[in-house]
């Protein structure tokens, strides 16, 4: 199991600072939220974290620090998923999949035996087996979500970087998909990080947080903590109840009362 700490994170486009002085840490084996309004920096932290954008300040992995790894070294210890993904058209999910192995292949060399067996398991794992031989594009939006992970997974990372990993499904898949980050996280002791827009679905599965507000943190710490109904009214400039069920927090938006129509 490996730990990830970021300090003093600043990182941008072009010239154009996004992040700033931004701080986040979690354990081995834990799960870290990355939360905020649109625009925050969310998704420019979890390419930082990455390694895929410049960046001042530090990034380690169990005190190692992911710049002076290369490529090849990185992609065994950091697993990413962006916000959309877009797979190469034409191939079969087990073809996908396989490219996560590239990190263990010798330059213009091929899979072997130890590769396909690691796809193999990974498949099983998430469901995956019995669409092997479907091109990508035949797959329904949560299957491709599970694609993608899976193409992830094969990396066998020590660390997950997931970004929106829950965009574009249902409350049903979404929940699956958590549910199964969660039980990947616990059986091989995966550290997970990953943005979330919905801010209930981070509260119940994240064991801390890390609230995003133009590109610096705002709070940190539980999700108990972190998610008020004031600091959620403010930045998300929304109307909402912030409850507790079982222990966990639940942001639920409010509709303003407005004037009822006359009586006809």
């Amino acid at each position: 199991m490996s730990g990830l700490r970021a300090v003093d994170i600043s990182a941008g486009y072009r010239g154009r600072p996004v992040l700033r002085a931004v701080d986040a840490e979690v354990p081995a084996g834990g799960w870290l939220g990355v939360i905020g309004p649109n625009g925050a920096g969310k998704s420019t932290l979890l390419k930082t974290l990455a390694g895929l954008l410049p960046h001042e300040g530090t990034v380690t992995v169990d005190g190692t620090s992911i710049d002076g790894l290369r490529p090849r070294q990185r992609a065994r210890v950091l697993g990413y998923a962006p916000q959309t993904p877009e797979p190469p058209t034409g191939l079969t999910v087990t073809d996908y999949v396989l490219l996560g192995r590239s990190p263990y292949l010798p330059p213009l060399g091929r899979e072997g035996r130890s590769d396909l067996r690691v796809v193999a398991e990974v498949l099983a794992r998430l469901d995956l087996a019995g669409m092997a031989t479907r091109p990508l594009a035949t797959l329904s939006g949560g299957e491709r979500q599970r694609a993608v992970l899976a193409r992830v997974l094969a990396q066998q990372p020590r660390v997950l970087l997931l970004d929106e990993p829950t965009t574009g499904l249902d409350v049903g898949h979404a929940q699956a998909l958590l549910e199964l980050v969660d039980r990947l996280r616990r059986e091989d002791g995966v550290t997970v990080v990953t943005t979330l827009h919905d801010l209930t679905l981070a509260a119940q599965y994240a064991d801390r947080l890390v609230f995003l507000v133009d590109g610096a943190v705002t709070a940190s710490g539980a999700p108990g903590e972190v998610l008020t109904q004031a600091r959620v009214a403010e930045h998300y400039q929304a109307s909402v109840a912030v409850l507790t069920s079982d222990g966990s927090r639940i942001v639920a938006p409010v509709r303003h009362a407005g004037p009822r129509p006359a009586p006809g």
